[in-house]
């Protein structure tokens, strides 16, 4: 909470409390779905959900009550599994849209506070400013150069004016602020605001499907294609051998059960959700978990200088008086009264009520330094807000005796336009602009209006003014940025500083943070007046933008992204709004950035950290690897399983049948948690962070990757059918040779968990990885086998007969051999590089 300058109590706790009794909470009413009838619907929809129920109820017809309540207690059991996920995922998102629920300020028993948007009441003083979103509708009691968009209510593009002279001196909820202040008495909230009334709300808008999951529905779908053809195929074979249509069927819908990858959709959803979780609690708040799949492709950030590389804290330092050719320096003020004038005029020139941090340091430097405050004798009687290229504004005052003031502040260049000197005095000021530049300081040029009579052009660029002098800001370097940057670098990330300010301060402070290849710089106005493809070549090569604007920054951002890069934009204000909703990362400021910026976002940095966009990106490659590692394991394990139950069928083996639909879907249960659970849970491996970005257009089931998990597959596969031939050829009963293969799956399946952490590092390397969940996973797998082997009632249900030592040893020596050996092609990997 701070003191306020408007001079308004605003609402006491106890107002507060009865608005809200009467009036209710600021919030939109939404239909809300049952999400039980919600989840229900979407079990039912579960290809796997549907084949365990169907083949339960065979297994009733046929009498096998046991085996009916297994798949029955199943159901639940992948429905529990789906559920966990679901709330986990649903847990994380609500999370993040509480914490991304929009603030506001208002004014409360004299003091100026902050607080959530639905916190709002009618009544209350609301203070909103340029780049917000107006969170009520209201009626305007005081304004500085306001206008805001109402296009979200009207349709109307341009900013309309207002004031509360005006002729409706009213403000909309959900309208956006496009200049400068107001404070806004709160008539209506919620429902009864005219947004609330039309019914528009973020619900309606239907969310696409990213690039990576449209890969991953493709290919469930295409595995669901083979599912059927195989299903129809294998119940041919097993009607035309017995005749028996129940018991061909369960047989079939067996096999159809161990080629649908219903895991990997789960995974995508578990890995997605909990990655933006993850990065909340980082300090990042993802708007749209698309964002985290995008993340890890990142490979050019478009920065802002001021707030983002600096701290933005504006303080004034030094001073240039046109009179005297000479610099002050502002913390050692001179009496000489011409360059108290300087300051007197340039904090004329800014808003009466300052936000903006250099208008904040001007109106700090006037009242500590003068005798008499003469604000509260003047009144503003007409602004021309900032505007042009490069911009300026100019403030009107006058004072009860008629006596008037008029300023002006802005780009030195804008000033010098409109100045009336001659070539010789320009280049004078230009030197020391360079000079002030050159030295990391961010200029202005402060002007004093000459105009007669109370008729105010239309633009303040036809008022003569008298070029007074320059004032130079310094806003030091984040302390953290060389750092920051080095991290980029060494990701192979290009960084780009797109900034309004000019090119010197721009290279100086470039320099002294350890920007690469700065030398070069151009302006907005420069660039947009090149042909296109001469366009393309200095965006490819250029890294330092300066003197830039809204049309300008969009175009860079495009032009990047036609070139194939994958554009991450941090902004602040309204005018980043195009440039950030184009990128395909749109980084917002969580504290100094404005209500539009954060909207047009796709992420916000909640302490205006940009290290926090290095800890992103990581987490981004980390969740995409980690991920792909799952999918990977799924699909090597799916393949044995798929052909262990096919090929002594096809082949008329001597025991045709080694697994049912009891064992599948008990491999099944481990391998889900394993992938979605297990894998999303592994740190990021060491060199992560030094590989250059992956596209974002590669394909996830590249062909390398794809034939590295079937290779996996068929090894675990031949060495699963050797065992089932070994156990053949050795006598053993059918029970005792399903007991070594299913032996040798589930070793394998431990192994291939352990090996697949990394497809590069060693075994001896990932085991030292700091993940709570895998061993206590692969612990409760491995006990669980082993109850189903050697626990009588569970070794009969399953058709099991408990091994030797030996027989065990042979079947788990055998499957970890079938999962290891791809430890020697890491180790061969490594010597090759």
């Amino acid at each position: 909470m701070t003191k306020n300058n408007f001079h308004i109590q605003g609402l006491s706790r106890l107002d507060v409390a009865v608005a809200r009794e009467k009036y209710g909470i600021n919030r939109l009413s939404i239909e809300k779905n049952n999400v039980f009838f919600a989840v229900l619907k979407d079990l039912v929809a579960e290809p796997m959900v549907v084949l365990l129920l169907a083949t339960a109820v065979i297994y009733l017809i046929r009498g096998q009550n046991g085996d009916a309540i297994f798949l029955a207690v199943a159901v639940i059991l992948v429905a529990g599994i789906s559920i966990f996920q679901n709330s986990r995922s649903k847990a994380a998102l609500n999370k993040l849209k509480d914490f991304t629920q929009p603030k506001c300020r208002v004014v409360r028993e004299g003091l100026v506070t902050d607080i959530n948007s639905d916190e709002l009441v009618v009544g209350d003083s609301l203070i909103v400013e340029e780049g917000m979103s107006i969170a009520a509708d209201g009626r305007i009691v005081h304004s500085n150069d306001f206008s805001v968009n109402e296009s979200t209510l009207t349709g109307e593009s341009l900013p309309v004016f207002k004031d509360p002279l005006s002729v409706e001196p009213i403000v909309f909820q959900g309208t956006t602020v496009v200049s400068g202040l107001a404070v806004v008495s709160v008539s209506a909230v919620g429902d009864r605001t005219q947004l609330g009334k039309i019914g528009r709300g973020l619900e309606a808008i239907t969310v696409e499907k990213t690039p990576l999951e449209l890969q991953i529905n493709n290919f469930v779908k295409k595995m669901v294609i083979i599912g059927v053809i195989v299903f129809a195929i294998v119940w041919a074979i097993n009607f035309f051998r017995s005749a028996d249509w129940l018991a061909s069927l369960t047989k079939a819908l067996t096999l159809a059960m161990s080629i649908l990858p219903e895991e990997i959709p789960v995974a995508f959803t578990t890995f997605m959700a909990l990655g933006a979780w993850r990065l909340m609690q980082m300090g990042v708040v993802v708007k749209e978990i698309k964002t985290v799949e995008t993340l890890g492709s990142a490979s050019v950030i478009c920065t802002d200088k001021t707030g983002t590389l600096t701290e933005n804290r504006m303080s004034l330092a030094k001073l240039y008086l046109r009179g005297s050719r000479q610099f002050y320096d502002a913390v050692e003020l001179t009496d000489e009264k011409k360059v108290r004038q300087l300051v007197v005029l340039a904090m004329w020139a800014s808003e009466p009520i300052p936000f903006d941090p250099m208008e904040v340091a001007l109106h700090e430097n006037y009242q500590k330094t003068c005798d008499i405050d003469e604000r509260p004798g003047y009144h503003m009687v007409y602004e021309y807000p900032l505007a042009g290229k490069p911009p300026m504004m100019t403030h009107i005052f006058e004072n009860k005796s008629g006596h008037r003031i008029i300023a002006a502040k802005g780009a030195p260049e804008a000033l010098l336009a409109v100045s009336g000197l001659n070539i010789e005095e320009k280049k004078v000021i230009e030197s020391a602009i360079r000079k002030l530049s050159a030295e990391g300081y961010r200029v202005l040029g402060v002007g004093r209006g000459l105009l007669d009579g109370n008729q105010f052009p239309p633009v303040q660029q036809e008022i003569q003014f008298d070029f007074i002098g320059l004032v130079a800001f310094y806003d030091p370097p984040k302390k953290n940025i060389k750092d920051v940057l080095e991290a980029f670098y060494k990701a192979g990330i290009v960084v780009k500083i797109i900034t309004g300010d000019n090119p010197f301060t721009t290279q100086a402070i470039a320099k002294e943070i350890g920007f690469r290849n700065g030398n070069e710089t151009i302006s907005g106005d420069a660039l947009l007046a090149l042909p296109e493809k001469e366009f393309g070549e200095k965006i490819k090569h250029v890294n330092i933008f300066s003197r830039m604007f809204p049309d300008a920054k969009l175009k860079i951002v495009n032009t990047l992204k036609a070139a194939g890069e994958i554009v991450a934009m941090t902004g602040d204000g309204v005018n980043d709004g195009p440039a950030l909703k184009a990128a395909h990362i749109g980084i917002a400021m969580g504290t100094k950035g404005t209500e539009i910026a954060k909207d047009a976002a796709s992420l916000v940095l909640v302490k205006d950290d940009l290290s926090k966009m290095v800890d992103a990106i990581a987490m981004g490659r980390r969740i995409y690897t980690n991920l792909k590692k799952a999918i990977q394991y799924i699909i090597s394990i799916h393949i044995p399983i798929i052909l262990t139950v096919f090929i002594p069928l096809a082949f008329g083996w001597i025991y045709p049948n080694m697994f049912s639909p009891v064992h599948i879907i008990f491999l099944e249960l481990i391998m889900g948690p394993t992938c979605s659970i297990v894998y999303e849970n592994e740190p990021i491996e060491k060199n992560t962070m030094l590989r250059p970005p992956r596209p974002l257009v590669s394909t996830f089931f590249n062909w390398n990757e794809l034939v590295t998990s079937v290779i996996q597959g068929l090894v675990i596969t031949g060495v699963t059918l050797l065992i089932y031939q070994y156990a053949v050829n050795a006598g053993f009963s059918e029970q005792l040779t399903r007991t070594m293969v299913f032996s040798c799956l589930l070793s394998a399946n431990i192994f291939l968990t352990l090996v697949n952490r990394s497809f590069y590092y060693s075994l001896w390397v990932t085991i030292k990885y700091k993940n709570r969940l895998m061993f206590p996973m692969l612990g409760f797998t491995l006990l669980l086998g082993l109850a189903l082997l050697y626990i009588r009632p569970l070794a009969m249900f399953f058709e099991f007969k408990s091994p030797s030592a030996f027989q065990l040893a042979v079947s788990a020596g055998a499957g970890s051999l079938s999962a290891g050996w791809f430890e020697a092609l890491k180790w061969v990997k490594r010597k090759r590089d």
